[in-house]
C-alpha cells in the first residue's frame, strides 16, 4: 500500500496517524517532491474510478491562475481529459490528498478515517 501525501496537510497527517495506529504496512510518497507522471496519474485515476477533475483542488491559487473552473476552456469530458492530467502532472499541488493505492489494485482518496480503513481492508 502506498499513500501520496503533502506533509503540510492535516488530512494527510491524520491518515498517517491512523495507518500507524492500525499497524498498517505502507510506503509514503511525498508527491510534491516525487511528482507523479501522466502515466501514473492515469493509473491512479483508473484505480480510483474517477476523472482528473474529480481529484483536482480547484481552490488552489494555481487552479485560479489556470482558470480551471471555466468549463468552456477546461471541458470535463473525454475531450479535456488529457489536458487535465497534464495540468496535474505539471502542478502537483492541484492533486487531492491523501491518495492511498491498495495492494488489490484499487485506490481511495483518504480524506476521512472511514476511507483510510477501507483502503486498509483492501490490503
Amino acid at each position: 500500500m502506498e499513500i501520496w501525501i503533502n506533509p503540510a496537510c492535516s488530512k494527510c497527517r491524520s491518515a498517517l496517524g491512523l495507518l500507524d495506529a492500525e499497524g498498517a504496512d505502507y510506503t509514503v510518497r511525498k508527491y510534491l517532491d516525487d511528482v507523479p507522471t501522466e502515466a501514473e496519474l492515469r493509473d491512479v485515476l483508473d484505480r480510483l474510478g474517477l476523472e482528473p477533475w474529480d481529484i483536482t483542488r480547484t481552490q488552489e491559487q494555481v487552479a485560479k491562475e489556470l482558470n480551471l473552473k471555466d468549463r468552456t476552456e477546461w471541458p470535463r469530458d473525454a475531450s479535456g481529459r488529457d489536458r487535465w492530467i497534464a495540468a496535474l502532472a505539471e502542478h502537483p499541488k492541484l492533486i487531492q490528498r491523501p491518495i492511498i493505492t491498495a495492494d488489490d489494485g484499487t485506490a481511495v482518496v483518504a480524506r476521512t478515517d472511514e476511507a483510510v480503513l477501507e483502503a486498509m481492508s483492501r490490503g
